[in-house]
């Protein structure tokens, strides 16, 4: 049966994707473990997964594992059936997504029963990020017997450590206070895992440093530039004057106390910028790829005091395998429409990723030395590093 939707093929649309075909076509390359390739890409478009990837282009001697078709538009032919509240919906034998990043109004085509296999992906022209490719990428990985970890990594006094824990759990705080005192960086935000188990693997995508960090590390002021430092001490005052307002007993009287906290929360996770590796750390810093020695959980605690401890494999294994369940949810809630859609598309590999993932972590963690790093929040990037730094032989 023919698509419902499918690329227009206007010859307005042939004539411009005839224009931008010679410099379109770009791969990426994730260390030979999964294979992107972008057809039919405006700059914009390549420079968009650029972002979500990191500088990772690279000519790819295989097939690709993920097409990414870009075109003009994704033409209407039926109705679509919406599911929910116009931010995906379902026509023929398609799937599409209506949002992007910040809700920004798109359409993308993905059938998630082919996710981990050879899939394709098609997206309009102009998208700010391409809906869920880092966990279609993570589960790719995982269909080719690797392991994507929420982890940070880095090789200090040639010694490979592995950092993961919980989202804000402090695992970049400990990867750059071992980077002050001359560690290698790796990776930050996902750390991916060979097949073997014996290797880590990292991409120099920027890293997201909070305010506060950069009030401990104030070097890295310098490195952001003038601009963002005003935007950051800009937002900083803008939350100490709305927490404050909202603390006052004239918001209480009016009730505006709970949107200007609202107010505050917003303006509050804002107050951060982007650190590029290569740069901030020098391209001989930045190794992108290590042994996996030590592993450490990361975890903040209501004690004052930042603690290390010996814990087992399986307490790490048994704990990550809900935080990648957790750093995927966006993915599954779509899947669940995708299949409330077509009920009889199961994915296989999504269903039983769970199963896989635990696994693989306890596989990977069985014979490597594992501890757990408590601290309170927001961590001391220096204590971090003190106490971190004795299992790290000399």
């Amino acid at each position: 049966m023919p698509d419902a939707l499918s690329p227009s093929a206007t010859a307005a649309d042939h004539a411009r994707s005839t224009a931008i075909r010679g410099s379109a076509w770009c791969d990426f390359d994730l260390h030979g473990m999964v294979g992107i390739r972008l057809v039919g890409a405006s700059p914009d478009d390549r420079a968009a997964v650029a972002r979500q990837l990191g500088p990772i282009a690279s000519a790819l001697a295989r097939e690709p594992d993920i097409v990414i078709r870009f075109v003009e538009r994704l033409r209407r032919d039926t109705p679509l059936e919406l599911i929910g509240l116009d931010d995906t919906a379902y026509t023929g034998d398609d799937f599409f997504l209506l949002r992007a990043r910040h809700k920004a109004r798109t359409r993308v085509q993905i059938a998630f029963d082919a996710i981990g296999g050879r899939c394709e992906i098609v997206c309009e022209r102009g998208v700010p990020a391409v809906p869920l490719l880092l966990a279609i990428v993570n589960l790719t990985v995982l269909a080719r017997g690797g392991l994507a970890l929420h982890a940070s990594a880095f090789r200090y006094r040639g010694t490979g450590v592995l950092v993961t824990g919980w989202s804000k759990g402090g695992k970049t705080e400990l990867l750059l206070g071992f980077v002050e005192h001359g560690a290698e960086y790796i990776g930050d935000e996902w750390i991916y895992i060979t097949p073997e188990g014996d290797r880590m693997y990292g991409i120099p995508e920027p890293i997201r440093v909070w305010d506060w960090q950069l009030e401990q590390l104030p070097r890295y002021w310098e490195e952001i530039g003038a601009a963002e430092s005003l935007r950051l001490a800009t937002l900083r005052q803008a939350h100490r004057v709305t927490a404050g307002i909202a603390n006052t007993p004239a918001a209480h009287r009016m009730g505006g106390r709970r949107p200007l906290r609202r107010l505050a929360d917003l303006i509050d996770r804002q107050r951060y910028a982007f650190l590029a590796p290569a740069r901030t750390f020098g391209a001989e810093a930045s190794a992108l790829a290590g042994s996996i020695d030590r592993v450490v959980f990361v975890g903040s605690s209501e004690d004052r005091r930042t603690r290390l401890e010996p814990v087992s494999a399986s307490w790490i294994a048994e704990r990550m395998v809900h935080s990648l369940a957790e750093e995927r949810s966006g993915l599954l809630a779509s899947y669940r429409r995708f299949r409330f859609a077509f009920p009889h598309r199961a994915n296989p590999l999504l269903d039983g990723a769970a199963q896989v993932e635990q696994e693989r972590l306890h596989r990977v963690l069985a014979d490597k030395p594992c501890y757990a790093l408590l601290h309170p929040y927001p961590p001391s990037i220096r204590e971090l590093f003190e106490t971190a730094a004795p299992i790290i032989p000399a």
